[in-house]
């Protein structure tokens, strides 16, 4: 096989109150990749107009994750990448992570998947850390094993999937940017300690919650008492929605990564619908344009598609 195609799903970091170490699947939206193996030790990447993203693969968040694979592979092979963007940058649900790491997942599968799913989050952190300047995993380890992903450790990396209950997910998208880099920069460098062990907490029984299948506590254990008071003031309407939505029956979401998306965990899909149309509701009172989606949690991740039968879709 020379040429794979890819669907790259969107995800969601943190989980409130989980920074850095907690990250979901979405099933939808997801960019459409695909990848070529090339007899030329290079990597090429075709954006077209979308998003005005870098071509440079050194700059590219798919490219960096590529040329990272490159050197731990001694053969003079290389990849020429298309991408067709449909994660919007700057959104909040993992757009460069769906980069990073659909691309890595599928050279993987042109090379018959000589990596193991740590490596490939490995080489994706390369490309996160073009995106926000840090490695981080909260967005790429959920986007290759699906699922629910807990990062217990960076260096050396340590990833546990954790069990997914059949839970809904509304987001809302507000049609403005948030950058990584720049949601991370007003970030407090020092936390006070009650506020640490509240957080250790929440984080806990989230994990739990998703463990047991315990709704009840996974809705309270989804609150953030050090990220979410300074990050929400970028995102206009955000207590309103969080506090409706609340109203409408969902378990309880925020803010989904750095922003400026908002995310909300629901029972079943009349709640989430009725939640999304809360979100609406907001945002059409602000008059700021946005876009919604109601979908479920994605236990694959990256997935591979078969040319010959577009319709069937396997896991790498």
């Amino acid at each position: 096989m020379k040429t794979v195609t890819v669907y790259a799903p969107a995800t969601i970091a943190n989980l409130v109150c989980g920074f850095d170490v907690l990250g979901l699947c979405l099933n939808e939206p997801y960019d459409i990749m695909q990848v070529t193996l090339l007899d030329e030790r290079k990597v090429v990447i075709d954006m077209g107009d979308t998003h005005l993203l870098p071509s440079d693969p050194a700059l590219n968040t798919a490219g960096a994750s590529l040329m990272e694979m490159l050197n731990e592979i001694n053969k003079n092979i290389g990849f020429h990448l298309t991408i067709q963007k449909n994660i919007k940058p700057g959104s909040g649900i993992g757009s460069s992570a769906a980069s990073a790491a659909g691309a890595a997942v599928a050279a993987n599968h042109l090379l018959g998947n000589i990596f193991s799913k740590t490596d490939l989050v490995r080489f994706a952190m390369a490309g996160e850390k073009v995106a926000s300047g840090v490695k981080h995993a909260d967005n790429v380890a959920p986007c290759i094993y699906g699922g629910i992903s807990l990062i217990r450790s960076i260096f050396p990396l340590d990833i546990i999937a954790i069990s997914s209950p059949s839970l809904f997910v509304a987001v809302v998208h507000p049609q403005i940017e948030v950058r990584t880099s720049d949601a991370r920069q007003i970030l407090k460098k020092q936390v006070l300690l009650k506020d640490a062990i509240k957080q250790w907490g929440n984080i806990g029984g989230l994990v739990a919650g998703f463990l047991k299948n315990d709704l009840d506590l996974i809705g309270r254990s989804l609150e953030d008492v050090i990220i979410e008071p300074v990050r929400s003031i970028l995102i206009p309407g955000f207590n309103e929605i969080k506090m409706n939505c609340k109203k409408a029956g969902a378990l309880g979401g925020g803010i989904s990564g750095s922003g400026p998306s908002i995310f909300m965990l629901c029972k079943n899909e009349i709640i989430a619908a009725d939640v999304e149309n809360e979100m609406k509701n907001v945002y059409d009172k602000i008059g700021i344009a946005y876009h919604t989606y109601v979908t479920t949690i994605n236990t694959q991740g990256v997935r591979t598609v078969n040319l010959k039968h577009p319709e069937f879709l396997y896991s790498p």
